[in-house]
């Protein structure tokens, strides 16, 4: 096992997420936040409290979204949805999909096919905790990313909420 991001980095590291959202869509007003289900809501809980502790008056528009049944790489198990919460339309709207990992670009693809049912957007940008490069599987990038690493396939990469920190096993 390798720690990628200490606890320390790991709070640097959200921070930084934070402020390069905060530097590109102002106060939020035009900008909705989705955490995806289920690892994805532990990044987008701490980016959202950091937004909120900054704009204290501001409503800013976050939601959680599952993306089980839009997968198209799980196929042989039974699968308990995870709770989604988008209260608004994201008609006309700048979205921003967060994540903890980004790998094969398979869950991206789901949440992108997912969004279609609340509105088209705007725009939609992906902001990802840890960029796994190699491997993709999918043309898909993230706009903000904490960490880039290049990992092979027997790796693994595990975002540690509890323990806050990020290792490779």
């Amino acid at each position: 096992m390798k720690v990628i991001l200490d606890k320390y980095q790991l709070q640097l590291t959200i921070q930084r997420l934070t402020h390069q959202l905060m530097e590109d869509h102002g106060d939020f007003s035009d900008t909705i936040l989705i955490g995806i289900q289920p690892r994805g809501i532990f990044l987008a809980d701490r980016i959202v409290d950091y937004i909120r502790k900054t704009y204290p008056s501001k409503d800013i528009h976050y939601g959680k979204m599952d993306i089980t049944f839009y997968r198209d790489d799980i196929r042989k198990e039974l699968h308990v949805a995870n709770q989604t919460d988008i209260p608004f339309s994201l008609e006309a709207r700048k979205v921003v999909l967060i994540d903890d990992v980004l790998y094969t670009g398979r869950t991206i693809r789901a949440a992108l096919d997912a969004l279609l049912a609340f509105g088209r957007p705007e725009k939609v940008e992906l902001c990802v905790l840890i960029n796994r490069r190699f491997r993709r599987q999918l043309p898909i990038q993230p706009d903000y990313c904490g960490k880039s690493i290049d990992s092979i396939v027997s790796e693994k990469v595990k975002v540690e909420w509890e323990n806050e920190q990020v290792v490779l096993y």
